[in-house]
């Protein structure tokens, strides 16, 4: 059989050395987001220095793995970038 990915050998579920959710507030919520650490490491990389166009990748990486409210995208850009700039 195929490697088909890690998964916990009790729960069936994702292994939770495996799990990179991080926690932030949006909007006053505290809010789960999935590799928040790795995706701002990956836009450090970029060296952006425009606010606007950090905000816009951060954005881009953070919906590729995490459900964003349409209502709420402006919410989560400022909460991200603020995150991002905390990090630097």
């Amino acid at each position: 059989m195929a490697d088909e990915g890690d998964y916990c050998t009790i729960c069936g579920g994702t292994p939770p050395d495996k799990i990179l959710i991080k926690q932030i507030i949006v909007d006053g919520k505290e809010t789960g987001i999935d590799k928040l650490d790795w995706i701002i490491e990956e836009v450090q990389k970029l060296k952006l220095t425009n606010k606007e166009m950090i905000a816009d990748e951060i954005m881009l990486r953070v919906a590729q793995f995490n459900y964003i409210p349409t209502k709420k995208k402006e919410a989560y850009r400022e909460a991200l970038l603020a995150e991002y700039q905390r990090s630097a």
